[in-house]
């Protein structure tokens, strides 16, 4: 695969080997798990791992990091004269409002559904998806809002499935295709996949795949203020005030006063202390610092995001402009190869049959699935129902049962077979344990998917994961 940024030592930019190396402690001591991290400094990359076995070429599941590149998509359309931010949305989609709908969702605006100050104060993606199984533009207009329009945040996933759908409505375009054909293929992205509902629409709100380097790619587009290659890809009006502050944020109840997360929020970016990000679910994270011609890419799994973001203001920021030696650059670099999470420890060899136990709500398999381990070529062949997984014993191995790759590790410890199958394009992972002494196995999620827990949703191809709704 092509690079999309052209590589150079952190000294040469002025960035500290130390300062990386710092943030790599600070992640592992912190118990992050975290999939990849690149650092571009100057426009190079400085910095760059995966924790194996998730790799350079592999598309990753960004979740809400979606959000922003559906926002610049809006931007187009309104740089094309296609849209305004004052435009309505019964105006554009004047097919999808319900009937008796309220004076104020016939007022909400472009601005309104960007800056998420619509008036909901909670996220109102599962009532309005039960008002409107079928329809999640007319069950949103439906939710009742507790507050005056652009008067508060309230973050809230359907107000960028409505931006989606007015974006194709007015270019007469699929969302993933507008952007493939006025921001990925000019930037030589090819690989941008997008999880979708089930009329085949891309839920605009999440679902977005991209590899950490198209990811460090965007922030330098947007610190770049829409430049790419020497042209103008994004308008430069609309990235500044997409990634300025719009609205004011309010503290989540029961989390911290203080933090990034309450700087502000833009249109579909989040304020920071240092410059502003884009935030994906379970660590997935794309950090623009202009203040230090800085973009900071990870993706992981993990539910602490702030704390990474402090690694970041304390490790990195005090490396910038202090460069060290090229023998700091060399083992820092020697350090980014060797990135790796945990294979399976413990023997090989044996078989097993088992039937599972998945009666927990959040179980990736139903309950009863029959279960079969083989040894097969120094590891063993998984039977899941119909599912058949390769794994490997010391190290991982890939198989891709219903079109989308798992890479998997196991071993026996004792009488217990254990196994981690990684849906590789995603932050999530099932262990599962077989019991050879009772025949019973158990699977369960590092992380549960937000869009539902069935693992079998998740290893179809093409991607097809909306939830299902009560």
């Amino acid at each position: 695969m092509p690079s999309l940024l052209p590589r150079s030592s952190p000294a040469a930019t002025g960035m500290s080997s130390r300062a990386v190396a710092a943030l790599l402690d600070k992640i592992e001591a912190l118990s992050v798990e975290c999939h990849s991290h690149m650092v571009v400094r100057r426009g190079h990359v400085v910095a760059e791992g995966w924790w194996a076995p998730y790799s350079a070429e592999r598309p990753h599941l960004l979740y809400s990091v979606t959000k922003s590149f559906t926002s610049v998509a809006v931007g187009l359309a309104i740089a094309d004269g296609l849209l305004a931010l004052d435009d309505r949305v019964v105006d554009v989609l004047p097919d999808h409002v319900p009937a008796g709908i309220s004076a104020q969702g016939r007022r909400l605006t472009v601005h309104h559904l960007l800056s998420m100050t619509t008036g909901h104060r909670a996220d109102s993606l599962t009532e309005a998806w039960q008002r409107e199984p079928k329809d999640l533009v007319k069950g949103f207009l439906g939710v009742p809002f507790q507050d005056l329009e652009g008067t508060r945040h309230g973050y809230d996933n359907p107000t960028t499935f409505l931006l989606a759908r007015m974006v194709e409505r007015v270019t007469g375009r699929g969302l993933p295709e507008f952007l493939d054909e006025r921001l990925f293929h000019p930037m030589g992205v090819r690989h941008a996949e997008w999880d979708r509902v089930a009329s085949g629409a891309a839920f605009g709100f999440h679902g977005l795949h991209l590899t950490t380097e198209a990811l460090a790619a965007f922030g330098e587009v947007l610190l770049r203020d829409g430049v790419w290659g020497g042209r103008q890809l994004l308008p430069r009006t609309y990235v500044n005030l997409a990634t300025r502050k719009q609205t004011a944020t309010r503290p989540i109840e029961g989390g911290p006063s203080d933090g990034d997360y309450l700087r502000g929020y833009g249109y579909q970016f989040w304020l920071s202390r240092h410059g502003f990000h884009a935030d994906g679910s379970f660590g997935q994270l794309c950090v623009v610092v202009p203040s230090h011609d800085l973009v900071i890419a990870v993706t992981g799994a993990h539910s602490q995001a702030q704390a990474v973001l402090d690694a970041f203001w304390d490790c990195l920021l005090p490396g910038v402009d202090a460069p060290g030696s090229p023998r700091d650059d060399e083992v820092l670099a020697e350090r980014l190869r060797g990135l790796s999470l945990a294979v399976v420890p413990g023997a090989a060899g044996r078989s097993v049959t088992a039937r599972l136990d998945g009666t927990a709500d959040d179980a990736p398999l139903p309950d009863g699935t029959p279960v079969i381990v083989d040894p097969a070529d120094g590891g063993w062949r998984l039977t899941l129902g119909a599912l058949t997984i390769d794994i490997g014993h010391g190290t991982w191995r890939e198989s891709a049962p219903l079109g989308r790759p798992v890479v998997a590790t196991g071993a026996w410890q004792d009488d217990t077979f254990v196994a981690d199958l990684y849906v590789i394009t995603t932050p999530h992972r099932v262990r599962l344990t077989v019991d050879a002494t009772t025949g019973t196995a158990a699977a369960t999620w590092n992380i549960a998917p937000l869009t539902g827990p069935d693992l079998l949703r998740h290893l179809r191809s093409p991607l097809m994961t909306r939830p299902d709704v009560a």
